[in-house]
């Protein structure tokens, strides 16, 4: 509220799985495929010794070979099922934002204490956030600040 952020899409873009070129290239099976084969290539041109394969095998043995490659393919396809299925009628439009003159504001009060907290973190930028919340607060609550 105090930044008036009124909807998801402002903070959050509309996610769907990125497919193509956009995906990621070490996502899936066939990426760890292709690490092997560049690893024999490399091995075998001595750009790398014995010990650094000897040790990229143990690794991928011991993370369960291609196990979290295909876990993440199968992620991948459960989240596009997901993201597939629409929502129920009553669900779209309680998920609509709210009319402009609906929306909260924030209060006085509100507006006031932040504006002493940025004061506080514009004249002191490395001290701890919370310390600066913690002075304001205490200030608030102060003998001579009692409120109605």
């Amino acid at each position: 509220m105090e930044y008036e952020v009124n909807t998801l899409e402002e903070i959050q873009p509309h996610g769907e799985l990125m497919t193509g070129d956009d995906a990621p290239k070490e996502e899936g099976v066939a990426f760890f495929h292709a690490a092997r084969r560049n690893v024999r290539r490399r091995r075998k041109a001595g750009e790398v010794g014995w010990i650094y394969t000897f040790f990229w095998y143990l690794y991928h043995v011991m993370t369960f070979w291609t196990l979290p490659n295909r876990m993440v393919e199968w992620e991948n396809r459960k989240l596009q099922r997901l993201l597939n299925r629409s929502l129920p009628p009553a669900m779209e439009a309680w998920s609509q934002p709210l009319p402009e003159d609906q929306r909260a504001r924030p209060s006085d009060e509100l507006k006031r204490l932040s504006q002493r907290v940025q004061a506080l973190i514009d004249a002191q930028p490395t001290r701890p956030v919370t310390e600066i919340y913690a002075q304001v607060y205490a200030g608030e609550k102060a003998p001579g600040r009692m409120r109605a």
